[in-house]
């Protein structure tokens, strides 16, 4: 009963229908690997792990400040866009209102020239 357990899981059906085997050896290797991965890693690292966590915060926080710092100036200049916009508007509106002015007084002008000739 065992045997045939352990040859229906080392061989089962993908949902491809691909013949897929499980061997117990794959997973000793992988979590042999696993281990041997961990212990260079600890072996090998140039710090300490609160020195690693501390190097990592700095790194963070300065980024944090660069974002901070950058939205701050994207602000400050989408503020002076809008400034340099107001003033243009406000001109032309100026520029339009004193054509108007200029129009209507000629015309006025033009209508008394009419009337008194």
């Amino acid at each position: 009963m065992f045997r045939e357990c352990r040859n229906e899981l080392e061989v089962s059906k993908t949902r491809d229908g691909d013949i897929v085997n499980y061997d117990s050896n794959h997973l000793f290797y992988f979590m042999a690997g696993l281990g041997i991965g961990v212990a260079v890693g600890v072996l090998v690292a140039p710090t300490s792990g609160s020195d690693t966590r501390a190097v990592i915060r700095h790194t963070a926080q300065d980024g944090a400040d660069y974002v901070r710092q950058r939205t701050d100036d994207l602000r400050s200049t989408v503020a002076d866009a809008v400034d340099r916009s107001t003033q243009t508007v406000q001109k032309q509106i100026e520029v339009l209102s004193s054509a108007v002015e200029a129009g209507a007084q000629a015309y006025r002008q033009e209508g008394n020239a009419q009337q008194s000739g």
